[in-house]
């Protein structure tokens, strides 16, 4: 058996074992259904199960047991509403399904916790961001916006740290030891993929990246895996030269995968320059410096 089918075996009983335990919490007259007096299992029966979500009750059964089926993103819709699956569930049974540009819209922007943008904003005048595992930039505070314009100007779905800074020019790159910074971002983006082998909207945007940068490709097949962390992080910016500071990366609970990463200045020229920077958010707008990239 090779990898790729023992992982879509695995799946597949996972989806079963999970259809099976969300069916088996509902109560029948939660869904107008009456209790009946001859119910061997809790919960709904199966049958019932295809008949509230509209699909054959042989398709539903060979589902939840673990039959390798296709399923259609309007069929796991009905069958999502039936079982009363919240975001989460919604999500998991997605990807049990191999449906994961559905569980994962907008390339895995998820939607943040209203808490997470108040802490950013207290973090404030340190700059603080939000990243998912694949370097996606989730959600900043004015600190960060004005340090790292040219990447919050792009559009939501263009906002990937990654993409940005292995696709500027050499002379443009944000990091005064890039030799050092690159392999440490592609080594963290392959351990996060690990977790994500087979989906394709990993898959797609590794394939993409490495079809227009070889120095990505070069990197991401030594294999290479590391952790985010603390580390120290040398920039170059365009209005106000080089700023050094500290990265702190803190993972959060909700969504999976993110973490709140926070630059603190290691000397007073690299606050002061920040500084600076906030108070002229406008220069770090410009064109001109939207080179400036984080790690």
């Amino acid at each position: 058996m090779t990898t790729g089918t023992g992982t879509r075996h695995t799946r597949r009983d996972e989806l079963a074992a999970f259809l099976r335990s969300r069916r088996e919490r509902i109560r029948p007259e939660e869904v107008g259904l009456p209790p009946g007096l001859r119910r061997r299992t809790p919960g709904l029966r199966r049958e019932e199960v295809a008949q509230l979500a509209g699909v054959g009750v042989t398709w539903y059964t060979w589902l939840e047991q673990g039959r390798p089926i296709n399923a259609s993103v309007q069929v796991l819709d009905a069958i999502a509403r039936t079982l009363r699956l919240d975001a989460a569930e919604r999500e998991h049974l997605y990807r049990l399904a191999d449906l994961p540009e559905i569980a994962d819209p907008g390339g895995g922007r998820d939607a943040l916790d209203a808490e997470v943008h108040v802490i950013l904003r207290h973090l404030d005048p340190l700059p603080a961001s939000v990243y998912n595992g694949r370097y996606d930039l989730l959600a900043w505070n004015t600190s960060y916006g004005a340090l790292f314009g040219g990447l919050i100007g792009q559009p939501p779905r263009d906002r990937n740290v990654l993409w940005r800074v292995f696709t500027l020019p050499d002379c443009c790159c944000p990091f005064v030891n890039k030799d050092e910074e690159l392999p440490q971002m592609v080594a963290t983006l392959r351990a996060a993929f690990g977790r994500h082998v087979g989906e394709p909207a990993w898959t797609g945007f590794v394939t993409r990246l490495s079809a227009v940068s070889p120095e990505f490709a070069r990197m991401w097949a030594t294999h290479d895996v590391a952790r985010p962390g603390t580390r120290m992080k040398l920039f170059k910016h365009s209005s106000v030269g080089l700023i050094r500071v500290t990265s702190t990366s803190m993972a959060l609970p909700a969504p999976p995968e993110t973490r709140v990463v926070v630059y603190t200045p290691m000397d007073d020229e690299s606050r002061q320059r920040l500084e600076w920077l906030r108070a002229h958010p406008e220069t770090a707008r410009c064109p001109l410096h939207a080179e400036t990239v984080p790690g």
